[in-house]
This record gives structure tokens, sequence and C-alpha cells, in this order.
């Protein structure tokens, strides 16, 4: 390294933002994640017996994916190499494999490479890294906010183990805003003390991110005097927004329509509110979850209150109208209606049950008294004779085969003994029981 590289590498470590300086340099200095990186579990023990195989790091930003893979590099005997998905190609990736198979071959010495962002990876450039992971020219440690499950191609992910890394703990960026206020390298020149405000308002606001937790108290010191101490209003001035833990095109938003799809089946007004605020808050298409209340209100409420999809979808046009702010109230409304509604899902169940049939059994022609007559050359044919016209019976009902024959006498729904369709199971009861006795559809 000539004196300007060393220079450079120099005041890149002073200069650095604070949550680089503080990164852990020891498996010992990680926190939070004792079940992945502590005492007697698989990862350590293979950092420490430098025996690693390839891995992929998922988990959400700032909990410490590239931590890890830096403490990997100082733990392994193996070269360290990284590239950044951000700005890598095929071309690099052959690069480094060539420089992999030559380091392999003379000094006998493998190769880890480290690949941040590894899911901005397309297809073919994750299929050109897929033989030398196989064959183990390189030791592939890929980082990642995307579920693997869907960003990481099949057979590169059959041939790595998945670390899940989840969102720090309070406890644990509490510990981490201490330690950059007490150790040099971080802001210990200063002797900075923060009160117990402003500690608890970062922790919440960090949504367990460790970079922005430490980012934001780096900002927030440059209001305090040396040895002073950083409150909560100077917190607050410094954060300006709570760090953004939510995708709103990634999983978090699938879990949390899943969350709130489950909570208004379980009939909890109290735990779908705060899903719904929290997709609508964290900037959800306010018309995607309008939409999901809509089929909730047929799939899980369905006959069990028929007043439950008009609701949801005047509470569609509502916000469709009014937009947010204002429109989330329709939205709320519509959903502490939909959690304390009776719940079914016979509906549900009915049509897929026909859907199947459909699908899976010979669709046999109409039969002919069901069929319309538009025409004399029709009604020649047969079209629409026997046909017998409800409301001249009884009740306006009247037995008849209404199925082909292949399906004759299949059933669909049946109602729950729940809200209104308790009274529908009862009407529909009634009309089987006429069905069952009257083969022979003669008018009563």
């Amino acid at each position: 390294m000539d004196l300007f590289a060393a220079n450079r590498e120099e005041q890149l470590a002073r200069r650095a933002p604070l949550a680089a300086r503080m990164r852990p340099q020891a498996l010992d200095e990680i926190v939070g994640h004792a079940d992945v990186t502590g005492p007697g579990t698989l990862l350590r023990r293979a950092i420490e017996t430098d025996r690693l195989s390839s891995v992929i790091l998922w988990g959400p930003p700032g909990v410490g994916k590239t931590t890890i893979a830096r403490v990997i590099a100082a733990a392994t005997k193996a070269e360290f190499t990284s590239l950044s998905a951000v700005s890598a190609g095929v071309a690099d990736i052959r690069t480094v494999v060539k420089e992999a198979r030559d380091r392999l071959g003379m000094q006998s010495q493998r190769t880890v490479l480290f690949v941040d962002e590894i899911h901005r990876f397309n297809k073919a450039q994750q299929d050109a890294l897929l033989p030398h992971v196989e064959d183990g020219t390189v030791i592939l440690i890929g980082a990642t906010t995307e579920n693997p499950s869907f960003e990481v191609n099949a057979p590169l992910l059959s041939r790595a183990h998945v670390v899940v890394l989840t969102a720090l703990d309070n406890e644990a960026i509490a510990t981490l805003v201490r330690r950059a206020l007490a150790e040099p390298r971080g802001l210990g020149d200063l002797r900075l003390d923060i009160d117990d405000a402003a500690l608890t308002f970062l922790v919440n606001y960090a949504n367990g991110d460790a970079r922005w937790a430490l980012n934001t108290l780096e900002w927030a010191a440059t209001a305090v005097d040396l040895g002073g101490t950083v409150t909560e209003a100077i917190a607050q001035q410094a954060a300006h927004r709570r760090a953004a833990t939510y995708d709103k095109s990634g999983d978090d938003h699938f879990d949390a329509i899943s969350a709130l799809h489950k909570t208004l089946r379980g009939s909890d007004p109290d735990a779908a509110l705060y899903w719904l605020a929290r997709m609508l808050e964290r900037g959800d298409d306010p018309l995607y979850v309008a939409r999901r209340l809509v089929r909730f209100a047929s799939e899980d409420v369905g006959l069990a209150d028929p007043q439950a999809l008009p609701l949801a979808v005047a509470a569609q046009q509502a916000l469709h109208f009014i937009g947010l702010p204002e429109g989330a109230l329709a939205l709320a409304e519509l959903v502490v209606y939909l959690a304390l509604a009776p719940k079914s899902n016979a509906l549900y169940r009915a049509y897929s049950e026909a859907r199947t049939d459909v699908e899976r059994t010979r669709n046999d022609p109409v039969p002919l008294h069901l069929r319309n007559t538009p025409t004399g050359l029709m009604k020649d044919l047969g079209y629409g004779a026997g046909y017998r016209y409800a409301h001249d019976y009884a009740g306006g009902v009247v037995a008849q085969q209404n199925l082909p024959d292949n399906l004759r006498g299949r059933r669909y729904y049946e109602p729950t003994d729940r809200g209104f369709e308790r009274d529908l199971a009862e009407r529909l009861r009634r009309i089987r029981t006429l069905y069952a006795a009257d083969e022979s559809g003669e008018p009563e």
C-alpha cells in the first residue's frame, strides 16, 4: 500500500459515518444475535474453525449482515473479496473467479466472496456464480434484505445455508448507542451523555436498525457542546422520521396484509385497526387494502352478514372519492364492522367446490329445459321444453334438474348456523326437502 492509499484509509477510518466506525471487529462485540453468532452456534463454530461453507445472510437493514461478513474476513485464513450487486456484473464475477482459481492452484488458499445486496443480481449474474459455488472455487457469503425464496435462484439457494437475522431488540440498540458515546472510535472524545427520554426515543424510532440509530445519534451530537447531553428534543430534530423498515412491496407488505386478514377472521377489532394503521401510515396503497377488505367481506363473512359486502364497497368508494388521510376513517369503520360481524366461509367453500367440478369433471351440455330459445329452430330442437316456471308453483319453488347429468344431486352451499345464514339454512332445508320429495317436477 503506497502513502496515498494509506492516507486515504486513515481518513476514511476517521471520517466514516459513526455506524461504520462502530462496526464490531470480533464475534464477541456483536450484539443482538446470540442465536446466530453466540457461543456454540453453527455459524460461530464454522468461523472459528475456518470451515465456513456458503451462506446467505437475510435480514432487514441495519442488523449486521455486512458486519458479520467483515468479522468473517478478519477471522478466516481464506482470501476475502467483496462485490456489490448494485454495481458489479458478470465480468466482475469472472475476474474474481479466475483469481480464486489461480489462488487455489498456486497457494492452496480458498476464496470467500461477499456479495452485498445479492438480490440485485439478475438471473444471468446469479447463474454465473453457480458452478463456482458448486465446485468450491469460491465460498459465497450473500447479504440480502429480500426474501431469498423469491430473489435468489433455487439452484444457488440449494447450495447455501440461509441465516436469518432479525431486527435488533431495544436492549441491543441501547447497548450500541451507549457504546458509541463511550468509545474513542465513536463519540467518546466528546464526553457526551444522553438522557433517558432521548435514549428511549432513539431506540423506539430505530425499529431495530442499528445504522439508523447510530447515524441519528451522530447528527444529534453536532448540536451538543463538549461534555453536554443529548436531550429528547435534540434527538427528535435529528431523526426527522422513523427508520424505514417497512417495505411496501416486499415481505413486510404481505406479512402485514396477512396479519390484518387473520385478525379480522379472529374477530379482534383492536389488532385489526393496528395492522390497518401500520399499512396505511407506512405508505401502502390504500386502494389495495380496500380491495382486500372487499374480498374478506365475501370470503370470511359472506352471507352470515349480507351487509358486509355493500359496506365494503361503500368504504372503497368513499376512499376513492376523498382519498387519504380522511379516507382512512372509512376503512377503519369497515375494519371494525368486519371484525365484529358473524363469520362464515360457506360461500367461499361452495364456490371453490363448484370451480373444482368445472375443472375436473366433464362439462356436459346444459340440460335442454334450461336452454335459451330465441329462435323457432331452437324450439323445434327441444330447447326449453319441459321448463317449469317457478312463479307458477307454491312458494315460488319447483323441483327440477338444474345440473348436468353427471353432477345430478351435487351440493355445494352448506350454510352455517351463524348470523343471517341461520335463516338461510332453514330455508335451504325446506327447498332441498321439496326437491328430494318431488323428483317428478309435477305442479302442486
